[in-house]
């Protein structure tokens, strides 16, 4: 039978799939939130003035404008406000300065070797997965072991004993007893035989987890343009950030100045008049009462815009949260949608459809806007809830005796691991949604009791990721971290370079920036590895719970997870041209 005809038996439902809008109340809602927030920077945008916390007043409230501690506007004022301004304020803002520009210098001459370190650390990560797990637990206790039976057997014919030492600050005298050791000597080895009994108890689910790994190298492997990803995610927080920054920097400076005429000299000509609530302009000379002067007062706090200004602020922060959880949930759903078209690709990487990072992302914006916002607006919902309870608690502290501060922590406490939780039902609910096109509720659901009816792998597989993610992490970071040191301190030279350490002047600051770079790289590449993970152990379950092997319903995991479970396609082509 042709192998069209033959997928088209399988019950499975493809992320490509005839499917509909999903949510679409909540769809709805986040659009009208959407454009409420504009509305909101508009209105921020007309009233507010951020020159108000920006630059500084004279008694006038006219602007001062500020260069180097010195400020330019009310010559008075100034002398007024400042009277400890000297010449040596004035050069230290030019050291400053000074600072700055070698600092720039310093990028301008080393900007290409920290790419290419930044770069060249990032590529070695998959070696650095499959070192860390060995090298570092299993070889480090095993040394542990052996030092701590040699130490030991040293002291052994010591008559001093720990309770001869009794109790000091000094802990080097401690390493000098036999029992120290011997406490050491046993609580390594009991680590080290829990890992070994874990290893032969779990080593089918371990071996699951490493496969899936394996497998997921593949994935991203095939899909390279995941790995960029993350930029996206990343331009589309800043912009969000950047947004609510502004729109509550604006809002907080929306009253308009009051002015009002005050005479100094009220006997004289024409100046009698002068006073009460009369409002003027600063800019206009009263030249009929030269005693007169027009004098800042207040900013304006009525209005309906001034007297709503808490409640504007309040809705800034809402929907900043809102937003924020929206984009993180777009990112998941479409890197989930594009590995779960890898996996359900028969025969790979033929089956593999063209650009799948930018059809799941033109998929999920098309279909599941509405979804990612209902899920987003729980864990936003939460987190208004853990804001308020930090702002209660840290207004009514003085006031508050030992069981309101349990009862308050408690609280925190429970927020906190409920957002955690939600966190966690989120990521699973999107990667359904990307696979079935369900709605968020009917894949939430489904996500979990999947999860619960295979929770040990679920365990072992979410243990052995972190372990292979941290140590990967690790290692990326403090490599580069070292190669960079090394490199831009002169004390290697790596060939056919021509950088010298003179050209610097800080060698410390393209060192940093290296470090902070590979992190962020890493963090970005290993995000999307654990979503990869995540959305191939999903679809996986999925496949032995749906699947029997069957022509009508053949597996789709590769050959290295059959071989492990015993299973085998019994179709016609028996699993040939899976990977």
């Amino acid at each position: 039978m042709p192998q069209q005809c033959w997928k088209s038996l399988c019950v499975f439902v493809s992320p490509f799939s005839l499917r509909g809008c999903t949510d679409i109340i909540c769809c709805v809602l986040f659009m009208v939130v959407i454009l409420g927030y504009m509305a909101v920077g508009i209105l921020a945008w007309l009233y507010g003035d951020p020159r108000h916390v920006l630059y500084p007043r004279n008694s006038t409230g006219m602007f001062l404008l500020c260069i180097m501690l010195f400020c330019v506007g009310d010559i008075v004022s100034v002398n007024r406000s400042f009277p400890g301004l000297c010449c040596s304020d004035i050069v230290n803002g030019f050291n400053a300065k000074e600072i700055g520009v070698r600092i720039f210098e310093d990028f301008a001459s080393s900007w290409q070797w920290i790419i290419n370190i930044d770069f060249s650390g990032w590529l070695k990560h998959l070696i650095s997965l499959s070192l860390a797990l060995c090298l570092s637990v299993y070889l480090s206790l095993s040394v542990g072991i052996y030092h701590c039976w040699w130490e030991y057997d040293n002291y052994r014919n010591s008559t001093v004993s720990i309770t001869d030492i009794g109790f000091t600050t000094n802990f080097k005298v401690y390493l000098q007893v036999k029992e120290t050791w011997l406490a050491f000597l046993i609580i390594i080895s009991v680590v080290e035989g829990i890992l070994l009994l874990t290893l032969i108890f779990l080593r089918t689910r371990i071996l699951i987890a490493i496969a899936l790994i394996q497998e997921s190298s593949k994935a991203v492997s095939h899909m390279m343009s995941t790995l960029f990803y993350p930029l996206v995610t990343f331009v589309l927080l800043v912009v969000c950030v950047a947004y609510w920054g502004i729109t509550a920097l604006y809002l907080a400076t929306s009253g308009i100045p009051v002015y009002k005429v005050v005479a100094l000299n009220s006997t004289q000509d024409n100046c009698g008049q002068i006073g009460g609530n009369v409002t003027c302009d600063p800019q206009v000379n009263y030249s009929w009462c030269p005693s007169a002067r027009c004098i800042f007062i207040k900013y304006n706090n009525e209005g309906l815009l001034q007297r709503n200004l808490f409640n504007l602020q309040i809705y800034n922060v809402v929907a900043f949260l809102w937003c924020i959880n929206f984009v993180i949930a777009l990112g998941q759903c479409t890197l989930a949608g594009a590995f779960a078209s890898y996996y359900w690709a028969f025969s790979k990487p033929s089956d593999i459809p063209t650009f799948p990072l930018s059809q799941a992302f033109i998929r999920t914006l098309r279909y599941h806007v509405g979804s990612l916002a209902f899920g987003a607006l729980i864990l936003t919902l939460i987190q208004v809830v853990r804001i308020i309870l930090e702002y209660l608690d840290h207004k009514t502290r003085a006031a508050q005796n030992p069981c309101a501060r349990f009862l308050m922590c408690c609280l925190k406490c429970c927020f906190w691991c409920l957002e955690k939780f939600i966190k966690f039902l989120n990521r699973n609910a999107y990667i359904m949604i990307a696979v079935y096109g369900k709605n968020f509720c009917v894949s939430a659901k489904n996500a979990f009791m999947l999860l619960m009816r295979n929770i040990v792998r679920v365990v072992v597989l979410d243990k052995v990721t972190d372990l292979l993610l941290f140590f990967g992490k690790l290692l990326v970071v403090g490599g580069v971290g070292v190669l960079a040191f090394f490199f831009f301190s002169g004390r290697i030279r790596l060939p056919g370079s021509n950088f010298r350490t003179e050209m610097l002047n800080y060698y410390w600051m393209p060192i940093i920036v290296v470090v902070v770079g590979a992190y962020l790289i890493a963090h970005g590449f290993f995000s999307v590895y654990n979503m990869c993970v995540d959305t191939l152990f999903l679809c996986f379950l999925e496949d032995l719970e749906r699947h029997d092997g069957t022509m009508q319903k053949p597996y789709y995991m590769s050959k290295n997870l059959m071989k492990i479970l015993n299973k085998k396609n019994k179709g016609p082509k028996n699993g040939k041209g899976k990977d």
